[in-house]
This record gives structure tokens, C-alpha cells and sequence, in this order.
């Protein structure tokens, strides 16, 4: 047991009331120049429990929001979830149900003819009123329309400054290229969002372009060889996480990439324990 009194130095830290980051760039040498540097600083005050780990991955996320472009993180067009502007709500309301989004794109004549936005909650009337009454070109909201080459950092502000979830993107030649929610940027910054709607069972594999798909650390390899059709070895691991990590031959940053056999993995989420989310992409040709 240590019955030394506190040095002067360890009073003046215990009643030092100012904010962590402030304390943490105290003093001219530790003043971080650039972001790698101000990176570093960040993962050693995690690791002398300054900040907790969680807080360490939030702000390595919001960093790489700052640098990605939408197109990154876009839903794209073939996984739309759309309805008909022309569609009658007993054709599309299976659709909503099905989905469990809670806004959709309304379309004209051709997928590059974006009407407006569709609120489920404002299907709710519905309910009381009936469908013959329901006129959805009066429900419509406004789609906001942004390119692919629109900074993260930037949406989000416009997200939360305009107070609307959900963006159309274009591609160069004004087509419509897929969608983007607030709360895809939000997944970049915190991880995984999670709500009651997400299904928990085998639902490990999502397909989002041609050639890339995101997937659970947890997916058993049985379910990813069967997928793609492939024969990774689950003696030694039962999960791909085990086998990417394996791979590494550590725990890996996110936006950390490796190959395996003709697969690509980038690391979308992990902590100081384990890989959570990937990003998967077979080289072309492959599938």
C-alpha cells in the first residue's frame, strides 16, 4: 500500500477540469501536424485508457468520412427498393412490408425518373381512410438529388442542417445511380446499426454492386463456400473473421485490406478484440 502523499504535479492533473482532447494535446511537443500523427496519439491514449476503445474507433470513423466520396458507401441502383408512381397501394404496400425501409423511391417512366420520396408513416392514414382515397402524388416529399463525387463530411452536414435522411445519386451523365441514407454515413462513422428490423438469423451476406458484397465476421466459412462457391478449410476456424484475421496475422484497423485465394476482404468495422464487418470483393471474372 502506498502512503505517499500526491505530488503537486498528480493535484493539479485530478483537478484539471478541462475537456480530454484538450489535456491530451497539452504542451507544444505533443501537438499533432498531421492526421496519421493525431491518429497515433489517439490509438496511445486508448491504450493507457485516456479514451475507451469505442470512442477511438468513432473518431477513426469520422476521419475516413472525411475523406470518402458517396459512391463508396451508396446503395446502388439494382438493390433499390422503388414503387411505380402508377402503382395502386394494394400492388405496393407488400413491397413496404417486405422491405421494413421506411422511405422509397417513387419512379416515373424509367428508373432515372425519380418522382419523389415515399414515407411509410405517411401510408398510415391508410388505415383509417382506405386505399380508394390515397393519392400518392400528394404524399410525395421532394428528392433531394446529389452527385457521386459528394464528400461524406459535407452530406452528413447537409443531412442534419436540411433535416432529411435520404439521397438520390447521380452518376456523370445525370443517370440515377443508386441511394444513400444518413444512416449509411452513420455506419461509417460507428458501425453496424442495428435495429429491430434487422434480421439476426443467416442473414450474413449482402450483396450492394456486381462485384462486392459486404458480410458478417460471424458468417460461418460453410456459408461463405457455399455462397461463393468455394472450399476454404474450416478446420481450424468456423468463421470467416477467424480466417481474414488469420490472414492478417493480427487484429486488423478498419479500411484494412488482404487477399485470400481470388477474394479481396476490407476490414469495415473491428475492435480491439475482433473483426465485425467486411467488405468482399472476388476478382473480376471470378463469379
Amino acid at each position: 500500500m502506498n502512503d505517499e502523499p500526491p505530488s503537486s504535479e498528480q493535484i493539479a492533473l485530478d483537478n484539471d477540469d478541462r475537456p480530454w482532447i484538450q489535456r491530451l494535446f497539452a504542451g507544444k511537443d505533443n501537438t499533432p501536424r498531421t492526421r496519421q500523427e493525431l491518429l497515433q496519439l489517439i490509438k496511445h491514449a486508448a491504450k493507457n485508457e485516456v479514451v475507451d476503445e469505442e470512442i477511438l474507433h468513432i473518431i477513426e470513423g469520422a476521419m475516413d468520412v472525411a475523406r470518402q466520396q458517396v459512391r463508396e458507401i451508396m446503395i446502388p441502383k439494382a438493390q433499390m427498393v422503388c414503387i411505380q408512381a402508377d402503382e395502386a397501394p394494394e400492388t405496393f404496400l407488400p413491397k413496404v412490408v417486405e422491405s421494413g425501409h421506411s422511405r422509397f423511391p417513387v419512379i416515373g417512366d424509367s428508373s432515372d425518373d425519380i418522382r419523389g420520396i415515399l414515407l411509410a408513416k405517411d401510408l398510415l392514414p391508410l388505415i383509417l381512410k382506405g386505399i380508394e382515397s390515397f393519392d400518392i402524388e400528394k404524399a410525395l416529399r421532394p428528392a433531394n438529388i446529389i452527385p457521386e463525387s459528394k464528400r461524406l463530411n459535407i452530406l452528413l452536414k447537409e443531412f442534419r442542417e436540411n433535416r432529411y435522411h435520404m439521397a438520390m445519386v447521380i452518376d456523370e451523365y445525370g443517370g440515377i445511380s443508386g441511394l444513400v441514407t444518413i444512416e449509411d454515413i452513420l455506419e461509417e462513422i460507428v458501425g453496424d446499426i442495428e435495429d429491430e428490423t434487422d434480421d439476426d438469423g443467416e442473414d450474413f451476406i449482402r450483396q450492394v454492386a456486381q462485384n462486392d458484397f459486404i458480410l458478417k465476421a460471424l458468417t460461418p466459412i460453410e456459408d461463405f463456400n457455399k455462397h461463393f462457391k468455394q472450399r476454404f478449410s474450416d478446420e481450424e476456424f468456423d468463421t470467416i473473421g477467424g480466417l481474414v484475421t488469420q490472414a492478417f496475422g493480427h487484429v486488423p484497423d478498419r479500411n484494412e485490406t488482404t487477399s485470400i485465394g481470388d477474394f479481396s476482404f476490407r476490414v469495415l468495422y473491428s475492435d480491439s478484440r475482433k473483426i465485425h464487418l467486411l467488405r468482399v470483393s472476388p476478382r473480376l471474372g471470378h463469379l
